[in-house]
């Protein structure tokens, strides 16, 4: 027997009206339970003011979630002069699983960067689980998986063609760790950089590969974990990489050494770049051009590595400086404009502003140096000075 033949008819009106009105309660009681999430327009068209076209900085805008935060970070990079930022778009991101692309982020971080008239240099490395072996970092990548590299980097290459006009194959793999925990191996990379530029260039004939910018050491030898970037290098070319990659990525941090600090095989100090070009000279190379995709100063208080905030100010602008005169330069990106979060270590001291927006005092005199201002910092430091 039907239930309408057991209920008067307005009770069951009634009964499927108050489940109605249950339904729509709940999800507006979900609705109001999710965080808010400001509506993000682009906005217009901005350009970038500066004196200096070379300066930039590492955005690192990978973990951020927040579209309203990806969007203020890049407005105030271009308020403070600079217009290049390297930014990092992570393999395993992006290609969870073979073949199945997400480009929601990448989107996002792209035509935030467009709208700020910003140039935006792609890092790519971070292999995903289905690419390598159990019990191996994100780091590994076997010379069986390369062509899955490659395929990722024609995938990238294809859907930002005409937009994204900078390619840095991997990060430091001079370095056991950034080679996963493996010794490193500059033969095998440029394998894996010939791969890389190949499919690229198949995608985008009018990208610009950079070779993976190495960890600046002075290690003279083989030592079973890592090498000499000045010796890995060579040992690139020696494999051949001369016709694989269009530009060159450089690592030069200044540790506690000031920005003009002659260069030295035997030292790591800003001007080691110098060296990293000299070696492409060497090798009938000298006319590709260079960026500097990290580098910088670390002002921490207890860091051995570290100089005083002064002297990181005085050193960073000093290094955009040299950087202009450098006619090999493309560009010098200091590390880090700012974290998504903080590290609670020495590493918080490398940014520029912290997790929430508060400009340091480096970022400050960096924005007066782009704009022709007078150094504000400088000026303070002389009038409490003995």
């Amino acid at each position: 027997m039907k239930l309408r033949s057991l209920l008067p008819s307005w009770t069951l009106r009634t009964y499927l009206r108050r489940m109605v009105e249950l339904v729509v309660l709940v999800l507006l009681l979900h609705w109001i339970a999710l965080p808010y999430q400001p509506i993000v327009r682009l906005g217009e068209q901005q350009a970038v003011s500066t004196l200096n076209p070379k300066i930039g900085t590492h955005t690192r805008l990978t973990d951020e979630v927040e579209e309203w935060k990806i969007k203020k970070t890049l407005q105030m990079v271009r308020e403070m002069g600079a217009p290049w930022i390297v930014e990092y778009f992570p393999w395993a991101y992006h290609e969870p699983h073979k073949g199945q692309y997400g480009w929601e982020h990448s989107d996002k971080v792209l035509a935030h960067a467009e709208v700020q008239g910003l140039t935006l240099v792609a890092r790519i490395d971070f292999v995903p689980a289905w690419a390598r072996p159990e019990d191996t970092t994100f780091r590994y990548l076997d010379e069986d998986h390369y062509q899955d590299f490659g395929d990722f980097i024609y995938a990238f290459s294809k859907r930002y063609r005409g937009r994204i006009g900078y390619l840095v194959v991997w990060n430091e793999p001079n370095l056991s760790f950034e080679w996963g925990y493996r010794p490193p191996d500059p033969e095998s990379y440029v394998k894996l950089l010939q791969i890389a530029y190949r499919r690229a260039k198949e995608a985008n004939p009018d990208i610009q590969i950079l070779a993976a910018g190495l960890a600046p050491t002075i290690v003279d030898q083989e030592t079973g974990s890592d090498m000499s970037d000045l010796l890995y290098l060579q040992r690139m070319y020696d494999a051949g990489a001369k016709d694989y990659f269009d530009m060159m990525a450089i690592h030069s941090y200044g540790w506690k050494w000031p920005f003009d600090d002659p260069p030295s095989p035997d030292r790591i100090n800003f001007r080691r770049a110098e060296l990293i070009h000299e070696v492409m000279v060497k090798n009938g190379d000298g006319d590709k051009r260079c960026i500097i995709t990290e580098g910088g100063w670390n002002d921490h208080p207890r860091w051995i590595f570290a100089v005083s905030p002064y002297d990181r100010i005085q050193n960073t602008i000093g290094a955009y400086e040299l950087a202009k005169d450098w006619d090999w330069s493309e560009a010098f990106c200091v590390w880090a404009f700012r974290y998504p979060r903080s590290e609670h270590t020495f590493k918080d001291s490398f940014t520029l502003v912290t997790p929430d927006f508060v400009q340091k005092p480096i970022y400050s005199e960096i924005l007066r140096y782009a704009h022709g201002q007078e150094p504000l910092y400088q000026k303070v430091w002389a009038e409490v000075a003995p």
